[in-house]
């Protein structure tokens, strides 16, 4: 199964992505993380140590080099378009708890040139982890699906966009889903996150009739305090693990019927 969850910035795809991550590896399954968030929180959040010394794919400029033919960050014609990654999740991810994680970074930017071959490396790789991995995948993205295209939308399972009650988080998730119809992208859910009140929820359900509502995570104080005091988030709250674990339920039981 390969899971992309996206969403307005702030409203938890990390935490959805790092507690469905936890779940299925828990649950006996080869997972693999991918972090695709420029902020790069999915490391920390699954208590991986030392997270901010993680070096992302776009920042390996030897790496880069090596496997496109052109050094990064300048403006070049002539690069390997498809260079070789099918090695890179064994070399360049990092392992705890049953769950393997990579840190995919973003192509630098800047005033001129053409920077490439950044892209074609990172594309490379997202097309080899979607498609050809047999495993579960987990795409923590940024607030889009600029990650992705039509050569990796088939491969998607689900795509999971989080919402939480508000106009613009809202707003953010039919401009999502509009640019995965763009590309093909045809299997969209939404998860409700911090959720405090019914009135919240029948806001959320009567504001999204065309979408797929996977599940309603309730607003719990626990996970804020545990961040401000550095504990692990994953064990702080049972309940969001429970409506994770339904959401978690509600995924197995869509591939199952799609696989029939």
């Amino acid at each position: 199964m390969k899971i992309a969850v996206s969403g307005k910035g702030g409203v938890g795809k990390t935490i959805l992505a790092s507690f469905l991550t936890k779940i299925f590896a828990e649950s006996g399954y080869s997972v693999l993380a991918i972090d695709a968030d420029p902020d790069t929180n999915l490391a920390a959040t699954l208590g991986f140590p030392n997270s901010d010394k993680i070096t992302p794919i776009s920042e390996m400029d030897a790496l880069i080099e090596e496997r496109t033919g052109a050094p990064p960050g300048r403006a070049t014609t002539y690069f390997r378009l498809n260079p070789k990654v099918d090695d890179l999740p064994e070399k360049y991810s990092i392992k705890r708890d049953g769950i393997r994680l990579m840190i995919m970074g973003r192509a630098k930017k800047g005033g001129s040139g053409c920077y490439c071959p950044e892209n074609a490396l990172l594309q490379a790789l997202l097309v080899h982890l979607l498609v050809s991995r047999n495993e579960v995948v987990i795409l923590d993205m940024e607030a889009g699906i600029e990650h992705l295209g039509r050569a990796t939308a088939k491969a998607v399972d689900k795509l999971i966009v989080v919402v939480e009650p508000s106009r613009r988080s809202i707003e953010t998730a039919y401009r999502i889903n509009k640019l995965a119809q763009d590309i093909s992208l045809q299997n969209i859910a939404v998860v409700a996150n911090k959720v405090r009140t019914q009135s919240e929820r029948e806001f959320l359900v009567s504001s999204l009739p065309d979408f797929e509502i996977l599940g309603f995570i309730p607003y719990d104080q626990v996970i804020v305090e545990a961040d401000l005091a550095n504990l692990p988030l994953l064990d702080s709250s049972p309940q969001i693990t429970n409506e994770v674990r339904n959401i978690y339920q509600v995924l197995l039981s869509t591939a199952q019927k799609q696989a029939q």
